[in-house]
């Protein structure tokens, strides 16, 4: 799947979270959230700029998918520090689930073209594959 896909695949996503936050009153989450998917959803790609990973390596995988998780959390909680530890624990935690999601997004988008993904690695390196559209489709894309 290419740049456009990933995007479409990370919203849909991140729809019944951005929803729950907008019906909670917190619109600025949402908002927020929404384009921290965008910003981490094609992070998994990082691994095609450098010959030291593999595409489809490391970085398309469940235990990437929470690094990304903690990274983001870790970055949230500064921002709630002056409204207490509630709401800093609230802002980690979404930041995991946005982290999380946005990774797990990519790889469903991966999982859909021939190529698949192996998101149980370093556990397996079984490859998981869906084979409904190339990687180029423009339509899927």
């Amino acid at each position: 799947m290419h740049r456009p896909g990933h995007y479409g695949v990370a919203l849909t996503l991140y729809a019944p979270l951005g929803y729950a936050l907008v019906a909670g009153g917190r619109q600025d989450l949402a908002l927020v959230g929404g384009a921290a998917v965008l910003a981490l959803t094609n992070l998994p790609d990082v691994d095609g700029k450098t010959e030291r990973l593999r595409h489809r390596g490391p970085t398309h995988s469940l235990v990437f998918a929470l690094a990304v998780g903690v990274f983001a959390a870790a970055v949230a909680v500064p921002f709630g520090f002056e409204t207490g530890p509630v709401a800093t624990l609230q802002l980690a935690g979404l930041g995991f689930l946005v982290g999380v999601l946005a990774v797990v997004a990519h790889l469903t988008a991966d999982v859909l073209n021939p190529m698949g993904v192996r998101p149980f690695w370093p556990f397996s390196d079984r490859r998981f594959t869906a084979d409904v559209v190339p990687a180029s489709d423009r339509t899927a894309n």
